[in-house]
C-alpha cells in the first residue's frame, strides 16, 4: 500500500506553473528589464547606456573604468547587466556600476 501523501490540487497547479515559466523564460546574454515606474527621461538615458555598452562590447574597445575611490581598471567590457560590468584585462573583474565614477576609451584620455 502506498503511504506517501498525495499532492493537493494547488500543489499540482503550482508545480505546473513553475514548469511553464521555466520553459517560456527567454534566453538572453544581457538581460534588459525596464520597470513601469521609470520616467521617460530615465528610460531614454537607460537606452543610451545600453547602446553605448553594447557598441563597446562588439568593437572590443579597450576601456578605462575609474572607480569612486580613484582606482583605475583597464580592459574590454565582456558583458553587463543592470547592476554590474565584467571587464576582461589582465584579469577578469566584476565591477558594480554603483562603484564607477566614470569610464572612457583607453586612447581618449584627452589630457
Amino acid at each position: 500500500m502506498n503511504t506517501e501523501p498525495t499532492p493537493s490540487r494547488a500543489e499540482k497547479q503550482s508545480a505546473t506553473l513553475a514548469q511553464a515559466r521555466a520553459r517560456t523564460r527567454p534566453l538572453t546574454s544581457a538581460p534588459i528589464r525596464l520597470t513601469a515606474h521609470e520616467t521617460e527621461s530615465d528610460a531614454s538615458q537607460r537606452q543610451a547606456e545600453l547602446f553605448y555598452l553594447q557598441k563597446q562590447i562588439q568593437a572590443q574597445t579597450p576601456m578605462v573604468v575609474v572607480l569612486e575611490d580613484g582606482e583605475q581598471v583597464e580592459g574590454c567590457i565582456e558583458w553587463y547587466d543592470r547592476n554590474a560590468l565584467k571587464l576582461r584585462g589582465r584579469q577578469k573583474t566584476l565591477i558594480y556600476k554603483s562603484a564607477i565614477k566614470y569610464m572612457y576609451k583607453l586612447g581618449d584620455a584627452g589630457r
